[in-house]
C-alpha cells in the first residue's frame, strides 16, 4: 500500500494527472519529471491516513491508541533526523574542501604510469571517496568520467575501471558513518549508530580485500 501511493504520490507530482501537463497520461515522462520528496511525503500521508482508518473501523487498534503509536513513532525517528542533518553538514564541509576533485586529479595524472595497475587504484579511490562523503552516486560523478577519458573505447581496461569505481563506491557508502543508507539501517534495525557500522565492517572489508586482489 505504501509502494502504491508512494508511485501514485510520485507521478502526481509529475504532472501525470495534470491536463495542461506536457507530461499528462504519460506514465513513464511523469516518473521521470517527478518530485521525489513531495510524491513520498504523499505517498506517506496517504498511507498512513488509510492505515489508521483501517484499524479504526475493523477495531484492531483504537483511535487514541493509534494516534499515541503515530507520536511514538516521530520520536523514534528523531535521533535518525539529527544524525542524517550532522551527516549532512560534515559532508557539505568536505565537498567545500575540494578532497574530491584533489583525488581524481592525482589519478588522472597518474594514469599513463599505472595503467594495469589502474582497476584496483581506481577501486581503492572510489571505495575512500565514498566513505569519506557518504554517497556513492557522488563518487560516480566524478570517476566515471575519468576513467571514460583515461581508456579509449576498445581498451577492455575501460570496462573493468568503470566496474572497478562502482564496486569501490558502494562499498565505501555501505560503511560509511555518514551515508544516510548507513543511518537509516541502524535506526531501522533500532540499534546504536556506531555498532551498526562496526558489524558490518568485517564483512565489508572482507569482500574489498578479495575484490581488490581481483582487480589487480
Amino acid at each position: 500500500m505504501l509502494i502504491i501511493f508512494c508511485m501514485a504520490g510520485m507521478v502526481y507530482s509529475g504532472g501525470f494527472f495534470d491536463a495542461d501537463n506536457a507530461n499528462y497520461l504519460n506514465f513513464v515522462d511523469a516518473f521521470a519529471a517527478s518530485n521525489a520528496s513531495v510524491g513520498l511525503v504523499i505517498g506517506s500521508l496517504a498511507a498512513l491516513i488509510l492505515t489508521i482508518m483501517m484499524f479504526t473501523i475493523r477495531k484492531t487498534l483504537p483511535f487514541d491508541e493509534a494516534m499515541s503509536s503515530l507520536i511514538k513513532g516521530f520520536e523514534a525517528m528523531v535521533p535518525a533526523i539529527l544524525i542524517l542533518t550532522l551527516a549532512w553538514t560534515l559532508k557539505s564541509m568536505t565537498d567545500s574542501l575540494g578532497a574530491a576533485e584533489y583525488v581524481s586529479s592525482v589519478v588522472a595524472s597518474s594514469a599513463s604510469e599505472l595503467q594495469m595497475l589502474l582497476p584496483g587504484i581506481i577501486f581503492l579511490v572510489a571505495g575512500f571517496l565514498a566513505f569519506a562523503t557518504g554517497t556513492s552516486w557522488g563518487t560516480f560523478g566524478i570517476l566515471i568520467p575519468i576513467c571514460i577519458a583515461v581508456f579509449p573505447g576498445a581498451d577492455p581496461l575501460r570496462i573493468i575501471s568503470i566496474s572497478a569505481c562502482m564496486a569501490g563506491a558502494v562499498c565505501g557508502d555501505h560503511i560509511s558513518p555518514i551515508s544516510d543508507t548507513t543511518i537509516m539501517a541502524s535506526a531501522g534495525a533500532e540499534c546504536k549508530h556506531v555498532h551498526h557500522v562496526s558489524s558490518q565492517l568485517p564483512y565489508a572489508l572482507t569482500v574489498a580485500f578479495v575484490s581488490f586482489l581481483t582487480f589487480v
